[in-house]
């Protein structure tokens, strides 16, 4: 029955505080009006009260505790009104026994949502109206009520003190938690942006090195087109080809370049060389490298293997250097298995038999992002996870243009 009770309580002061603080203010009313009135046959007793219980005993204390029904609206108001009413209860000479839980409750609200600095003083003001009412009480017990009194005010005043620190310190980690949700989101923010920017001058290495081959044949066609007309429609035939290509690789560039930055780096090696970027004909060098790192690493090709567009080629390349890189950081002791299978589709498959990466409690690392960037951009799908018997595992696949048909 009792945990009832309180668990409505505890509703009530969620939903409503206002009537939660009412029905405590009506509760300790109604109990110091019937401790009044039981003490109230008691009145010749020396030292306790020299005043029967009247009408404005009963006034004064409906007050002094009603009054804890906006203890939280206006704490230290309430605190005033219960002290003040407390004191006067007193002095007209009703029992000293008498209308002081008021204002201990009214205290604790008070160091509760106050400062120390205010709360202090408040609580002096309260122990001066209970040695008040201790010196008006019998004199065979004034001092040890001055001590109890004492004692009384200190423990509630530490208890409203210590909810004052826990409700600061539960703001303060509400702002710092707010403020590394908005840092972590900057971060994933420049983590895909600073991917984008990086895939997009690869990019640019491609179509730099496709544009060198068409202004070549070009000048071979315009060289040779009177005296060697096969070599030049053999030149021709090439820059269509490769023209073709570009354009693809171009929009694929723009789509990356679209993004919201204001960040601009017009850097150059200034060499003048445009090297093609890496393919998966450098698979056996990385695999080697990763081997030489000491990792074994099991290769599998299967399928009709054949060539693909640059940038699905850099793009496969780019995801499995990046998923052996993973295995040398994060695996400890294991094998790797890389698999590749020709299709409609390119799948590629990377999984080890080492410890799963632990989990990143900030979501994926830079390098999981950049690699889902890479394979949204040629509308491929990447899955990676654990396994159940242990170890880690990255499945993309790359939609590839069938064979004999254009790259558009």
């Amino acid at each position: 029955m009792r945990a009832k009770m309180l668990s409505s309580l505890r509703r009530i002061a969620a939903m409503n505080p206002f009537a939660a603080d009412l029905i405590l203010g009506v509760m300790v009313a109604g109990v110091s009006v019937l401790f009044g009135l039981l003490l109230s046959e008691d009145a010749t007793a020396p030292g306790h009260a020299q005043r029967p219980w009247d009408a404005a005993g009963m006034g004064l204390t409906l007050v002094a505790n009603l009054v804890l029904a906006w203890r939280r609206r206006a704490p230290l108001t309430v605190l005033a009104i219960a002290c003040v009413t407390g004191i006067v209860f007193h002095l007209l000479g009703y029992d000293v026994r008498l209308n002081e839980a008021a204002q201990l409750l009214a205290l604790y609200t008070v160091a509760s949502r106050r400062l120390p600095a205010v709360s202090v003083p408040c609580a002096l003001a309260v122990a001066a109206a209970w040695w008040h009412a201790a010196f008006l009480g019998p004199d065979d017990f004034a001092w040890p009520n001055v001590v109890q009194v004492s004692l009384f005010v200190a423990v509630v005043w530490l208890f409203g003190n210590r909810t004052w620190v826990l409700r600061e310190r539960n703001k303060q980690l509400a702002r710092l938690t707010e403020q590394l949700r908005r840092d972590q989101e900057d971060k994933a923010r420049r983590a895909v942006t600073e991917e984008r920017v990086r895939i997009a001058r690869e990019l640019h290495d491609v179509v730099a090195h496709h544009m060198s081959v068409i202004v070549i044949q070009a000048g071979l066609a315009r060289y040779v087109f009177g005296s060697d007309p096969a070599t030049a429609r053999g030149a021709l035939a090439t820059i269509a080809d490769t023209g073709s290509e570009v354009m693809a690789e171009m929009r694929r560039l723009l789509a990356v370049l679209r993004i919201d930055t204001d960040d601009t780096d017009d850097t150059d090696d200034g060499d003048g060389s445009y090297d093609p970027a890496p393919g998966l004909d450098r698979l056996h060098h990385l695999v080697e490298r990763v081997r030489s790192a000491g990792v074994p690493v099991e290769t599998s090709i299967t399928g009709a293997v054949r060539p693909l567009p640059p940038g699905i080629d850099l793009c496969a390349y780019r995801i499995l250097q990046e998923c052996l890189t993973n295995v040398l950081k994060h695996a400890g002791p294991a094998t790797a298995q890389v698999s590749l299978h020709y299709g409609a589709d390119l799948e590629l498959r990377v999984s080890d038999d080492g410890r799963a990466a632990p989990p990143d409690p900030q979501g994926d690392g830079h390098g999981l992002i950049g690699m889902r960037e890479r394979v949204k951009l040629y509308k491929g799908t990447a899955k990676a996870g654990s396994q159940p018997s242990g170890g880690f595992e990255v499945v993309v696949t790359l939609p590839l243009t069938p064979p004999g048909e254009p790259n558009r």
